[in-house]
């Protein structure tokens, strides 16, 4: 057996220690223990994550479109449950199963119309590491939730990080069947057996972990002469789509095969980009490999379009002149392609995401209630401005956005 390390001399005669396999399974396994002693602080004893977040009843006439008055008769009519009490004999608030079982009995849950409307599936894509994707993608999907919608996210990175904050140990709690690998290696006839629920009402999560590196040898050997096969994931999130109304696809931060893929399962894209001279000719090289990858697509007679692509500038530092140049720098030239709602960069997501937890599940600030409502303004109107887009795209919609004036 190699031994964890042994004694060498450099070139001026100092003693190091050589660092071997043995050693590196030790920091691996110190790894895991971090991980799971942050799971025991910050879950539920059952290891469980569960989401504490209440919503007063103001905040939950805001979110059914309804008084205060009308869910009390409600609930004095028995036609709701009150929510429960503390010792003191108060109200603790609502949880969103509660929200949404209002908006079933008051009619004004926002699904779309199945017979007219199509599921928006959105790939939350750029080929370079860094930008944001999973901070993007599991704050989208968690605003989406909160409104009312019925939302899946596919995880389709290794790195898992999209699962890690739903709760899950992508390398200790899943196996490889409970991913996208068997489906995508041919082992399974379609992506259901590994879509799983949530604590979040009505959003479930397709999680990932590592085996998914795999897929893309599998991919390259399936694709050779055989360009459909780079539509196993297309046709596997068609079959699932129709139970929801909002697909979220977190891709790997690489063009390969898997990557490709999800281009094809896509029908619309979120590009996020940091700004930072690095960070966007990094996204210029995207759209480049983005229009290469599209044409050897089309060249392989697969047609790819999307019903919007629109470029997110994510973690903006306000106080940083070069992220306000750059970003004014994008305006001017993707002009209506950016986004209007910038995600900033805030101390409140930073720390909850080192807490496996995202802004939308603070049951109160971790900095300051200033830091914490900005914060919850911009991803509020990100979340705002995303659902405006997808509205757009489904005919039942059209005459409730020319009353509010969108269209």
């Amino acid at each position: 057996m190699e031994s964890m390390a042994s004694a060498t001399n450099n070139d001026h005669g100092d003693t190091y220690e050589e660092i071997g396999i043995d050693r590196i399974r030790i920091i691996e396994k110190l790894s895991y223990k971090v991980i799971e002693g942050l799971r025991r602080k910050v879950f539920s004893p059952d290891k469980e994550k569960v989401l504490h977040t209440r919503y007063s009843i103001s905040q939950a006439a805001e979110m059914v479109g309804r008084t205060t008055t009308t869910i009390r008769e409600a609930e004095k009519s028995g036609r709701l449950e009150e929510p429960s009490k503390n010792s003191r004999n108060r109200r603790e608030g609502y949880t969103l199963e509660q929200v949404n079982k209002m908006r079933k009995e008051f009619g004004t849950l926002p699904y779309r119309n199945s017979e007219i409307d199509e599921p928006v599936v959105i790939a939350v894509q750029n080929f370079k590491g860094g930008v944001g994707k999973s901070t993007a993608s599991v704050h989208l999907a968690q605003g989406f939730a909160k409104d009312g919608y019925r939302v899946l996210i596919i995880d389709c990175d290794p790195q898992a990080s999209t699962t890690s904050l739903f709760g899950l140990n992508p390398d200790w709690d899943l196996k490889p069947d409970e991913t996208l690998y068997s489906y995508m290696s041919g082992e399974r006839a379609n992506i259901k057996y590994a879509i799983r629920d949530t604590y979040w009402d009505q959003l479930k999560i397709l999680p990932a972990n590592l085996s998914l590196y795999n897929i893309e040898y599998s991919l390259a050997a399936q694709a050779i002469n055989n360009a459909p096969a780079l539509d196993k994931l297309r046709v596997a999130v068609n079959e699932v789509a129709g139970d929801f109304d909002i697909v979220l696809i977190d891709p790997p931060p690489a063009l390969g095969m898997l990557s490709l893929s999800v281009l094809r399962a896509a029908n619309a894209l979120v590009v996020p980009v940091r700004p930072a001279t690095v960070d966007f000719s990094s996204t210029s090289h995207f759209f480049t490999m983005l229009v290469e990858a599209l044409e050897d697509l089309e060249g392989a007679g697969m047609y790819s379009s999307y019903k919007f692509l629109k470029i997110l500038t994510n973690d903006m530092d306000d106080n940083k002149s070069a992220h306000v140049e750059l970003t004014k720098m994008m305006r001017n030239v993707y002009g209506p392609e950016m986004l209007n709602t910038v995600m900033k960069d805030s101390a409140e997501i930073d720390n909850a995401g080192a807490r496996l937890m995202t802004a939308y599940e603070l049951e109160k600030p971790i900095t300051s209630k200033k830091t914490h409502d900005r914060c919850m303004v911009y991803l509020n109107s990100l979340n705002q401005e995303v659902k405006t887009l997808i509205r757009k795209t489904w005919p039942s919609q059209r005459e409730a956005l020319r009353q509010e004036g969108i269209i």
